[in-house]
């Protein structure tokens, strides 16, 4: 009789994406990732004006919200804005290869 040996190789599906983890670090490590900039505070990160700034928060994929009259993003999800562009830039840099 012949023996057949068969490995099985379990996959996680749990597995967390790289978004994920970057997110579960950042609770780890950020004295408070959900601390509010204003429009100030990214046009100075981004090195960018107030006026185009502004235009920023009003885009549907910005994720801003409104605190009164005053326009604001999370830290948390400004960080995420931030790594997803930076990887659509660097996809469509790679594909115009």
């Amino acid at each position: 009789m012949n023996n057949i040996n068969i490995q099985e190789k379990v996959i996680d599906t749990k597995e967390k994406t790289l978004k994920e983890q970057m997110i579960i670090e950042a609770l780890k490590h950020l004295k408070d990732p959900f601390i509010n900039l204003t429009v100030s505070d990214v046009a100075k990160d981004l090195k960018m004006g107030l006026n185009l700034t502004n235009k920023l928060f009003k885009d549907k994929n910005f994720p801003s919200v409104n605190i009164g009259k005053q326009k604001t993003v999370t830290l948390l999800a400004y960080l995420i804005w931030k790594m997803e562009k930076h990887e659509n830039i660097e996809r469509i840099e790679i594909n115009n290869k």
